[in-house]
């Protein structure tokens, strides 16, 4: 950056340079304390340079605050050792004139103010401390788009760089806690002005990215923080291209006073056009030498292209034994054009075992315990072991005597590039008893099948699906025999599995039966959904997501078919705020039985409200039905709001729904707690 600097001898201003105020008409360019200020704005965002700093006190209480995990520590920042014997204890006082809506900013900065329990060691101490405020200050104020205020530190009325400001202290420090003073006028809010991407010879880079994607519209509010955002933008749209050396050689930030504009030329070389190289592998010490390599379908010569980089990072993140993946570029390409490439893997641990419960007033309460081992035979093979209890809130209606309390015991296993690194063995069997309003059953099942992926948004998994079980229900007590070949088809190019803000989720079925209960042979099973996201700003703050799932089951009456594997909606997965099962078919005597078909439908406005706070309003609708086809007359109807928790692993889930109609859903609302988003 390009900088000018003057200092007053009593007060520091800050209009991009710190030398005294601008006249009407001036302009200054960027200068030291701007740099400053985007640096700990970019600190403060976790990204940027990191800023060597003279006063060691000024950078550990600098990173102290502007690291997130301390904002709600009180005690952030202060020493664990007892106050030194020559403490100076002082009172700060904050006079914030102009616009006062940064009087918060301005202390959330402030050392002075979140150290103010921890005096400082001696004058010298009470005077780094000021003097360090004064960067912190000028971030704080330029994070927020003012570059032409005033800011003025006074210690017992002097400033901290008068020559007898010591004495000044010491004196002070005898009638009680030594005065400060924080005086801040604001001055005008700037806004972005014109904003130009330069290659470093002076001509428009072609095809830069937009002004709203850079978060530097003109007229909008000049936030330093978003100039830096910018560069990850210019450079990630560059890289994108095909570029990976790209970077920004140098920016012109321009404060115009006369129309509080802040005009930016960034200067960016783009380097080399490259093609991927070849690829090396480290860090796995339990897997085979080739597992992480044979699943690498980036080919040399290539265009680069970081979306290929994170496909790839997302596929073998999908092995439970790998824990993070990590891709170090070569510093600079081979003869050929292409950037080699070395893939850094670390393992996780190889077993793990973990508790997991879940609540709902209408869906029953369930509590499980499971153990796992992520590299089961040393090749990627994993293997887990579920042992869950459930509690049915109430009777069932269909077997009123009923114990309501039901157990799954379960061992669900995969095996890897069982033919190719495209193909996996999946296996899972269970022994259980459930207990549901339309039935309870016990019963024995097994489902396994090979799953091949076509793409890293595409695979199919064609398996076996058997079954022993005895069901009680309403018409009296069978035995169902089930076998069945499921064929299933999944895509999923969303950017998220438990917060997607884009993409698309689809799932279909089709099962055909060698054995379908009192029916025989020749049912068939259909079942499919499709789920889709769309965020409407760029910085994902509302999202509209939606989704339609339907099914049918052909060549079996509802008295043949086994009850487990008719259709039922209603609950927290399919119609919330409906009893689970309610919005199913009944008999004569009002008793759930399932249907041959159902449709659902949900859709979702997931607006945050804050970084880590969201409300969402959704509607649901949906039935089963006894016929084959759905009949959409009979749709059951519901309405809620939901709150979301954003977290690191992804948003805590709490959901109260209404149902369009209590005397069909048996409750008057539901509530829904989980974490992810309902689908």
């Amino acid at each position: 950056m390009r900088a000018s600097l003057r200092r007053p001898a009593s007060r520091s201003y800050f209009p991009i340079s710190v030398g005294g105020p601008f006249g009407p008409g001036g302009r200054a360019r960027a200068s030291r304390t701007l740099r400053a200020g985007l640096i700990l704005c970019a600190l403060s965002a976790g990204v940027g340079p990191a800023a060597a700093a003279d006063d060691v006190t000024f950078f550990d209480q600098a990173i102290a605050w502007f690291n997130p995990s301390n904002w709600f520590n009180p005690d952030a920042g202060k020493p664990s050792e007892p106050p030194p014997a020559d403490a100076v204890p002082y009172a700060v006082t904050f006079e914030v004139t102009g616009d006062t809506s940064v009087r918060g900013a301005v202390q959330d900065a402030s050392n002075l103010e979140s150290l103010k329990r921890t005096p400082p060691a001696g004058a010298a101490g009470l005077v780094r401390r000021a003097l360090a405020d004064q960067d912190r200050i000028v971030a704080a104020l330029y994070s927020e788009g003012f570059y032409g205020g005033t800011l003025n530190i006074l210690i017992a009325g002097r400033s901290p760089t008068s020559p007898d400001i010591f004495n000044v202290v010491e004196a002070a420090r005898a009638a009680g806690p030594v005065p400060v003073t924080v005086q801040v006028n604001s001055g005008p809010r700037f806004t972005f002005g014109t904003v130009r991407v330069l290659d470093t010879a002076g001509r428009p880079l072609p095809d830069p990215p937009s002004l709203r994607a850079m978060r530097l519209v003109a007229g909008e509010q000049a936030r330093a923080g978003n100039v830096l955002e910018a560069e990850n933008v210019i450079i990630t749209r560059l890289r994108e291209a095909g570029y990976p050396f790209a970077k920004v050689a140098d920016k012109d930030v321009v404060a115009d006073h006369a129309t509080t504009a802040l005009n930016i030329t960034f200067k960016v070389a783009p380097g080399p056009l490259a093609t991927f190289g070849p690829f090396t592998v480290s860090g796995a010490t339990s897997l085979p030498p080739n597992f992480v390599s044979e699943r690498i379908d980036i080919r040399p010569g290539e265009p680069f292209t970081p979306t290929r980089l994170a496909d790839l990072r997302r596929r073998l993140l999908g092995y439970e034994i790998i824990g993070s993946v990590r891709f170090v570029e070569a510093d600079r390409l081979n003869a050929l054009g292409q950037l080699p490439i070395e893939v850094q893997v670390s393992e996780r641990k190889q077993h793990y075992v973990g508790f997991a419960a879940n609540y709902s007033n209408t869906d029953g309460s369930t509590a499980n315990a499971f153990w796992g081992s992520r590299n089961l035979f040393g090749g990627g093979e994993t293997l887990r072991l579920d042992a869950q209890g459930t509690w049915f809130t109430e009777k069932s209606d269909a077997v009123p005597n009923a114990d309501p309390y039901g157990y799954n015991f379960s061992a669900t296993f995969m095996k890897p590039g069982i033919f190719t690194s495209n193909e996996d063995l999946v296996a899972r069997a269970a022994v259980l008893r459930e207990v549901t309003n339309a039935y309870v059953r016990e019963a024995i099942t097994f489902l396994g099948g090979i799953r091949h992926r076509f793409n890293d948004d595409l695979n199919m998994q064609v398996g076996i699906d058997l079954e022993a079980s005895r069901v009680e229900s309403s018409t009296g007590t069978g035995d169902y025999p089930i076998a069945g070949v499921p064929i299933d088809v999944n895509f999923d190019n969303t950017d998220s599995l438990l917060d997607a803000s884009r993409g698309v989720r689809a799932s279909a079925t089709v099962e055909p039966f060698a054995y379908f209960g009192e029916a025989g042979a020749g049912p068939v099973m259909m079942k499919a959904s499709i789920a889709t996201y769309h965020a409407l700003d760029e910085d994902k703050r509302i999202i509209l997501a939606g989704k339609v799932a339907a099914g049918s089951i052909f060549g079996a009456s509802m008295t043949e078919a086994p009850p487990q594997r008719l259709f039922y909606v209603g609950g927290g997965g399919t119609l919330r705020g409906y009893d689970y099962q309610a919005a199913s078919p009944r008999n004569e005597y009002g008793i759930i039985v399932g249907g041959l078909s159902y449709f659902t439908g949900s859709v979702e406005a997931r607006l945050r409200i804050t970084d880590t706070i969201g409300i969402v309003p959704f509607f649901d609708i949906g039935a089963a039905f006894a016929s084959e086809w759905p009949e959409f007359s009979g749709l059951q109807y519901a309405y809620g709001i939901g709150l979301r928790y954003y977290t690191a692993v992804g948003p805590l889930r709490i959901d109260l729904a209404f149902p369009g109609n209590p005397d069909v859903a048996g409750t008057n609302y539901g509530i829904y707690v989980s974490l992810g988003q309902s689908f």
